[in-house]
């Protein structure tokens, strides 16, 4: 809340799927009840209370539920297991193996044949919850949720037993001076970037600084490129260079037709839920020959489609739920590419233990050297030699990463004349062809050929010519193996 966050999420043990360990699921974490009005408790004494709002989640099924969160103080309530049990989850507890019954969380063309739900299952069951809760409020004697937020003298215990529980819930607390909202202000640059979208034209990028202070860098200005697309046949390609540290989640949901390039380092969660969108992370010549960490942990959450290239390396749970973007990065921590079910990641350098765990989807190249089925989770995945197509396209993929980062980890591997000393990283059972999961990554490089990419980039021949004859300061052991071969 002193930091100027405008939620702050309060999630208990209760609730989830189950697709978890059973030591994550046994006698872990506390009831969400202490949580949350411990947090409402202090915001009030700090004085803070009506500057954030307070959402929980965690187990919530139905009104009455709702109810007794907002009397213990939360403003907003977040449902999970609930909606998915009303399009018909049945918690087989199998999310994590590609093997879902009913067709929701799997790959499988011939599981996801047998999912039956509508968004109709969904709103009704809200509608139930809506109307049990205004029910509850009309008996209570008010008329909005707002008007019991932190009044627990409304809240009575069942048993003497109960009470000697829950009784450190119960003594009511000062209330805070009017009912909590976001700040609303919005930071400069997040309204430098809008700017930026409702701008015409084809002009040069400016290069903005950046603090990790600046958290969801690009999920404001996705959504106003998508109203104002909307009312327009087309939206011009927009390309922003910044400069410095940023906050978390940068790129967060970023969607087609945005350019992101950062020079320095960013936090945890880059291009979380990465919708189409491209971001490019380098700090100069010297970070990818030092192999610098350039980004933090649990980047490219629940990506979708887009690309990401960093010179340097990221943290641990790398591509954690990526469905379908395509990254090179030039290290990882551990459990990386952790439950992917499409996409394609390269690793240009050392990787983590657990690489592969869950993944049912996608593909991952890896140096050879650098990796060993000691390293992957084996349970999911195996690791194959690279064929001659699977090659040509990482070397497309690397000489885009070279355009956009200048990465001598790249420009050494290209310029060697050798073949790429890279590994395949699959699932144990395919979904699919692998010419079928690249197809939408060579696809989507012709099209940002086509779309203007030449204008801005020499074509790609031209920069393949120069390789050999860049300088290039990275040892040759960092990225060779004794299996390399000259090309036949």
């Amino acid at each position: 809340a002193k930091a100027g966050a405008d939620v702050i999420t309060i999630s208990g043990f209760d609730g989830g799927t189950g697709a978890s360990p059973l030591s994550s699921i046994k006698n872990t974490g506390v009831p969400w009840e202490f949580g949350l009005r411990d947090a409402h408790r202090t915001l009030i004494k700090a004085g803070l209370r009506q500057h954030v709002k307070l959402r929980m989640d965690g187990g919530l099924k139905f009104g009455r539920d709702v109810i007794i969160a907002a009397l213990l103080g939360a403003d907003e309530f977040g449902f999970g297991t609930a909606a998915l049990l009303a399009m018909g989850c049945v918690m087989a507890r199998q999310c994590h193996l590609n093997t879902c019954p009913v067709g929701i969380a799997t790959q499988d063309e011939t599981l996801r044949t047998r999912f039956t739900g509508r968004p109709e299952m969904v709103k009704n069951y809200f509608r139930a919850v809506a109307a049990e809760t205004r029910s509850l409020l009309g008996r209570m004697g008010v008329h909005s949720l707002e008007e019991i937020v932190g009044r627990t003298e409304l809240l009575h215990p069942r048993t003497l037993g109960a009470y000697r529980w829950i009784r450190g819930l119960l003594p009511p607390t000062a209330k805070a001076p009017y009912v909590a909202k976001q700040s609303g202000k919005r930071r400069d640059l997040s309204s430098r970037l809008l700017d930026l979208a409702k701008s015409t034209g084809r002009v040069p990028p400016p290069i903005l600084p950046i603090v990790n202070a600046d958290r969801s860098i690009g999920a404001e200005l996705t959504g106003e490129r998508l109203r104002r697309q909307s009312s327009t046949s087309t939206m011009s390609p927009t390309d922003v260079h910044f400069s410095g540290t940023a906050g978390q989640s940068f790129g967060a949901f970023l969607g087609t037709g945005i350019k992101f390039h950062l020079n320095g380092a960013a936090n945890d969660y880059v291009g979380k839920g990465l919708s189409g969108g491209t971001i490019a992370i380098e700090a100069g010549n010297g970070a990818s020959r030092r192999g610098d960490v350039l980004a933090g942990n649990t980047v490219l959450y629940g990506a979708t489609s887009g690309e990401l290239y960093i010179a340097g390396q990221a943290g641990e749970r790398f591509a954690v739920r990526n469905s379908g973007a395509v990254s090179v990065v030039e290290g990882v921590g551990d459990h990386a590419c952790e439950y992917m079910t499409g996409g394609v990641v390269v690793i240009l350098g050392p990787a983590g233990i657990n690489l592969g765990s869950g993944m049912t989807g996608g593909l991952t190249y890896v140096l050879t050297d650098r990796v060993s089925i000691n390293s992957c989770n084996e349970d999911f995945v195996r690791l194959e030699p690279c064929s001659v197509e699977e090659e040509q396209a990482v070397r497309q993929l690397l000489i885009r990463h070279w355009m956009l980062t200048r990465s001598d980890r790249a420009a050494l591997l290209l310029a060697s004349g050798l073949r790429l000393p890279i590994t395949s990283m699959q699932p144990v059972v395919l979904p699919c062809a692998v010419s079928e999961t690249w197809k939408p990554v060579l696809q989507r490089f012709e099209r940002a050929a086509l779309s203007g990419l030449r204008n801005s980039l020499r074509p790609e021949k031209a920069i393949e010519s120069e390789f050999p004859k860049r300088k290039v300061r990275v040892d040759p052991h960092q990225v060779t193996t004794a299996t390399s071969r000259p090309v036949e």
